[in-house]
C-alpha cells in the first residue's frame, strides 16, 4: 500500500479551534484528502501529555474519554463532538513499542487535550475517525522521539494517518495576551514578531521542505533544538517533540522508506504577535482531493 502523508501541525491556542484561519481551512482540507482515501485511523502525539521514566511512553486507552474544557472558545464547538478511541489500534502500538524495547504502557484514565481534538474537529467535523494518541515522554529528549517515530513508521504504510501536534514557534512567555485577553483578537499584530521568532520560524520551513521525507528531515528537525533562537521561540520544550516524532516516522532508522517525499507548508498564522501556527505535510496521497 502507498504511504500515508505525514502531518506536523502547529496546533496554536485555543482559538484556533473557535476562529476561522488559512490553518483551520488547511486542516479541513487534509481532513477531506485523509477519509477520501479510506485511512484505517488516525495515531497522534500531541504537546500537552507526557509519561515519566527513562524509556517510558504511554498510550492512550481510555474507552470513554472525557474532552479537557478548552479556554475562550464556545462550548457549541467541541462539547458535543464524539471522540472516537481505537484500542484495538493502541494495543498495536503497544505492541509495536515494546517489540523495540521501549517501556511502553496502557493508560486507561487519559482524556483527551485540545492539542489532539482540537485538530481531529477541524479536520473531521462530521465525525472523529478511530483515533490512538501516544504520549511523550517527559524528558523532552529529541533522538528518542524520533525513534519512537520511526518504530510507528511502518504504519503508515497499513493506511493508518499519523500527525504530530504542537508548535513551530510556540513560547506562550513570549506571546503579547492583551487584545485576545481584552478584545478576544488572537489574530491581532499590533507589532511586527520579535526577530528570534521570525528567524526560527523560517529554519523550521527550511529543514521541512529543503529536506522533504528520509534521513535529512530527522536529522535537521533534532539539530533545531540546538538553534540559537530555539529558547526564543520555545520556553518548554514539550511543543517541540511531535516534530522531532514527525521526522521520526518519516525517516525511519536504517531504512530509506520516505526518502524523497516532498515536504510542504500548506498553511501560516501568527496569533499574540509572536506565535507561529505553521502546518506541515509530509508526502501526498495519490489520490487528491479538489479543494473547497
Amino acid at each position: 500500500m502507498p504511504l500515508t502523508p505525514v502531518h506536523f501541525f502547529s496546533h496554536g491556542s485555543t482559538m484556533m479551534l473557535g476562529e476561522e484561519s488559512a490553518s483551520a481551512t488547511y486542516w479541513k482540507k487534509c481532513g477531506d484528502a485523509a477519509l477520501a482515501n479510506n485511512i484505517k485511523g488516525v495515531v497522534m502525539m500531541g504537546a500537552h501529555w507526557d509519561a515519566r521514566g527513562t524509556n517510558r511512553i504511554d498510550v492512550s486507552m481510555n474507552p470513554t474519554p472525557t474532552k479537557s474544557p478548552v479556554a475562550y472558545v464556545h462550548p457549541s464547538k467541541y462539547v458535543d463532538y464524539k471522540l472516537n478511541p481505537d484500542l484495538a489500534t493502541g494495543e498495536k502500538v503497544l505492541g509495536m513499542l515494546k517489540d523495540k524495547g521501549v517501556d511502553a504502557r496502557a493508560n486507561e484514565s487519559f482524556d483527551w487535550i485540545h492539542d489532539t481534538y482540537l485538530i481531529l474537529i477541524r479536520m473531521f467535523p462530521s465525525a472523529c475517525p478511530p483515533a490512538t494518541i501516544v504520549s511523550m515522554n517527559a524528558r523532552f529528549d529529541p533522538h528518542y522521539h524520533a525513534h519512537i517515530g520511526s518504530i510507528l513508521a511502518p504504519l503508515r504504510s497499513e493506511g493508518y494517518l499519523l500527525i504530530g501536534t504542537g508548535g513551530a514557534v510556540h513560547n506562550l512567555y513570549r506571546n503579547h495576551w492583551a487584545q485576545m485577553l481584552l478584545h478576544t483578537d488572537n489574530f491581532a499584530q499590533p507589532s511586527p514578531p520579535d526577530d528570534a521568532m521570525l528567524e526560527f520560524r523560517q529554519s523550521v520551513e527550511d529543514v521541512f521542505v529543503k529536506n522533504g521525507g528520509g534521513r535529512g528531515l530527522r536529522r535537521g528537525v533534532v539539530r533545531l533544538m540546538k538553534h540559537p533562537s530555539f529558547r526564543d521561540a520555545h520556553g518548554t520544550d514539550d511543543h517541540f517533540m511531535a516534530a522531532c516524532w514527525v521526522a521520526g516516522v518519516c525517516g525511519a532508522d536504517g531504512s530509506r522508506e520516505g526518502e524523497g517525499e516532498e515536504a510542504i507548508l500548506g498553511a501560516e498564522d501568527w496569533e499574540m504577535v509572536n506565535m507561529c501556527n505553521s502546518q506541515f505535510t509530509v508526502g501526498a496521497w495519490r489520490k487528491q482531493v479538489a479543494s473547497h
